[in-house]
């Protein structure tokens, strides 16, 4: 969060204008710990910018985009510079003797999350605005079940995330949350007015565990159904999360990839904790486009409670490049954590662990989803 003081210089943490050469040479970045989390506001768990009050110079939908915003100082409108992000017009007074905008005047989009859970932290990109950022933002955050309507949104309780609080031009402004709340959705502010190039929510997803039950058998290891990443030997091309997302993978980077390993007697791993105890009756590992640097051999252990012993669930098992595999597990394997070995490295695109939650799961999943106001 930036301690700037606005009474001093108003333009304090603008950026320097653009010169040429590499956009990003002069971007501020930042180390932020929750960004290991899962990003909430992923397009591939279902998440959307479903309402904006303007986006004159460029789309809400940008706000949400995978890739790091581009710059293209030749690339212009015909309502001025296009740039990639969400873009509001300049907001004006009310007569010739109040010509700045009132300072409650604001300008907000709302976020639909595609995994409603626990934020632990945000941020806010303005990559490539320099001098044309909102002079703070604030957030808040609803939870409302089903699919709501931007109108049945209108009447939602909101609750106050982060302040009204000064950001920083072509930079990434990290805001660390502490509300133990389950979300749905955000709404990100502007004040009064500006451009922000994207935005990341990181936090735990919780899932309704009714509807869980509902489901049956279900893949317990799902970023929507609550699984997510611990710890791993190496990230060094991508995120481990990425095994565990929705659908297939699209391209090699959407997926795990370490770097290659070159100690003998070594091997990568990552390790996942279920929502829930669950029962384990099927897998499935998936190195789809990993064509020439898929793990040669897995092997995926389980445990049982945050002390339990680690125990086989699938053997050292060769892979193949590019394909689906898929494991009929000879007897049910009751898990919390699983632990998923590549020997000596290479890449996972998704896993699927097939199975139903067991009564203690059940019950443990819905009494979290009561304390946290579901």
């Amino acid at each position: 969060m930036s301690d700037f003081d606005e009474t001093q210089d108003p333009h304090a943490n603008d950026a320097a204008p653009y010169s040429g050469g590499d956009p990003y040479a002069d971007y501020r970045s930042g180390d932020f710990p929750f960004t290991e989390l899962v990003d909430l506001a992923d397009r591939r768990l279902g998440a959307g910018v479903v309402a904006a009050n303007d986006e004159f110079f460029a789309e809400r939908e940008n706000l949400l985009v995978r890739e790091r915003a581009v710059f293209d100082p030749e690339h212009f409108g015909h309502k001025g510079k296009i740039m990639d992000g969400w873009e509001t017009r300049r907001r004006r007074g009310a007569d010739a003797d109040n010509v700045f905008p009132a300072p409650e005047d604001h300008d907000w989009a709302i976020v639909r999350l595609g995994a409603p859970g626990v934020i632990r932290g945000i941020v806010v990109d303005t990559a490539h605005f320099r001098g044309n950022y909102p002079q703070r933002v604030s957030i808040q955050a609803t939870a409302v079940e089903g699919s709501p309507s931007p109108a049945d949104l209108a009447d939602a309780k909101w609750e106050d995330l982060v302040p009204p609080t000064p950001v920083r031009g072509h930079a990434a402004n990290g805001f660390r949350v502490d509300a133990e709340r389950r979300y749905t959705h955000l709404r990100l502010c502007q004040h009064p007015d500006g451009g922000i190039a994207r935005l990341r929510v990181h936090g735990e997803v919780v899932p309704d565990p009714e509807w869980l039950e509902l489901l049956g058998t279900l893949d317990l290891i799902s970023v929507l159904n609550g699984g997510s990443y611990e710890d791993a030997s190496d990230k060094f091309y991508s995120s481990p999360t990425q095994i565990i997302l929705p659908g297939t993978s699209r391209k090699m980077d959407d997926g795990w990839e370490n770097r290659r390993r070159r100690v003998r007697g070594t091997n990568d791993w990552v390790r996942f904790r279920l929502a829930a105890q669950g029962a384990v009756r099927a897998v499935e590992i998936d190195t789809a486009y990993l064509k020439g640097n898929s793990a040669g051999w897995i092997a995926l252990q389980g445990r049982n409670g945050e002390t339990g012993e680690w125990f086989e669930i699938i053997p050292r098992t060769r892979l193949q490049p590019d394909t689906l595999h898929r494991f009929k597990l000879a007897a049910q394997a009751v898990v919390t954590h699983v632990r998923l070995d590549a020997f000596p490295d290479g890449g996972v695109a998704r896993m699927r662990l097939h199975g139903t939650l067991t009564e203690q799961g059940a019950s443990d999943l819905r009494a979290r989803y009561a304390a946290l106001g579901g």
